[in-house]
């Protein structure tokens, strides 16, 4: 991954998009694919659909990747400035304490941190438990009048960390969930522009950069709908397997590093699965398969499912600590995803078809 990748891989990232606040992420889609994409529409819900004209005769392509990440959200603030919170989608009670936060106000952004008590003042039965969630408080150091002047109910927060680079090609940052699959999106966008002014053919190839996946699938419900493409492909994150204390035989054996992860199971359409696994292997790209038995968590699960139904396959990339404020994936699996997903879209052709059990 070239530096001005990695440039905008930390930008999306960094940019804030609790659930339901996903306009800065929303902002960088438009301009990172303006002047690349044929159009480009934000609906009402605050999703991006970026299309990439192509030959009608072959069937339509998209891409969807949700822009939003887990957070908090101001629930309650005391006369002494302290916070109270609730969380914005699927928040372990257990990884705040003693983090450092950032709270996103009309007026800019205030720095705070997760307090706690320290051990010395802590009872001895209860260093072993989790403070709850709405136990914990948020600490901005200043005074009460203060903060209410600066502060509003329902203001967002995020983890207060950012992008790094460690080990050997891989990264650290809050919100791989799933801001890197809307960075994929957008490098496959590009090369597709760019090998088609090259001559290769595509059908449309849209892009959904999509908003509150992590509480329902929101956006990817109403942007199935109101783009219904022939063909869809999900793009997000899944549990890595290759650290320690995690049940293989329960969740398989998915590593970083090698390569983007193929589903299978009911949620996605098998001819869907065999041409993603055929472009994998025609350009010699490793890939790993995961079982999927029942819906995913992810965007398949709505778009499968929109209108009269529509062909749907689900790719992802390993994720180690999903949804810490230290989630690690290997930048060589998101390359390889660019090429897996390319590869898929310059295969289809107006022959294809995806009715199972059918030629």
């Amino acid at each position: 991954m070239d530096a001005a990748d990695k440039t905008t891989l930390k930008t999306l990232l960094e940019a804030p998009s609790p659930t339901g606040s996903e306009e800065p992420v929303a902002a960088l889609v438009r301009e990172r694919l303006d002047g690349i994409a044929t159009t480009i529409d934000t609906d009402v819900m605050g999703s991006v659909h970026a299309t990439l004209a192509g030959n009608e005769q072959i069937p339509s392509l998209m891409l969807a990747a949700h822009m939003d990440e887990v957070g908090l959200m101001v629930t309650y603030i005391s006369d002494e400035g302290f916070l109270s919170v609730a969380a914005v989608g699927g928040v372990d009670a257990a990884v705040l304490p003693g983090m450092r936060v950032d709270v996103h106000t009309a007026s800019g952004v205030l720095r705070g941190v997760v307090g706690r008590k320290p051990i010395h003042l802590i009872e001895s039965d209860e260093r072993k438990k989790v403070t709850a969630l709405e136990k914990l408080v948020i600490d901005l150091a200043m005074n009460g009048e203060k903060v209410k002047e600066r502060v509003r109910i329902g203001d967002v927060i995020t983890y207060g960390v950012g992008f790094e680079e460690f080990g050997d090609a891989m990264a650290i940052s809050r919100a791989f969930d799933d801001k890197c699959g809307v960075w994929v999106a957008c490098r496959v966008m590009e090369e597709l522009a760019r090998l088609g002014a090259q001559g290769a053919s595509h059908g449309s190839f849209i892009v959904a950069a999509t908003v509150q996946e992590e509480i329902g699938i929101r956006g990817a419900t109403t942007s199935a709908y109101s783009q219904a493409p022939d063909v869809a492909l999900a793009f997000d994150v899944t549990h890595a397997t290759d650290y320690p204390g995690i049940d293989k035989t329960r969740y398989g054996d998915i590593r970083c590093g090698q390569g983007p992860v193929i589903a299978r199971g009911p949620n996605i359409n098998p001819k869907v699965f065999e041409r993603l696994v055929r472009a994998a292997e025609a350009e010699g790209i490793p890939y790993q398969l995961e079982a999927e038995p029942s819906v995913t968590g992810t965007d398949a699960r709505a778009i499968q499912i929109a209108r009269g139904g529509i062909a749907t396959g689900l790719v992802s990339v390993p994720l180690r600590y999903m949804h810490t404020p230290t989630e690690v994936v290997s930048l060589d699996d998101l390359q390889n995803a660019v090429k897996l997903i390319v590869r898929f879209a310059l295969d289809l052709d107006s022959e294809a078809r995806f009715i199972p059990g059918l030629d």
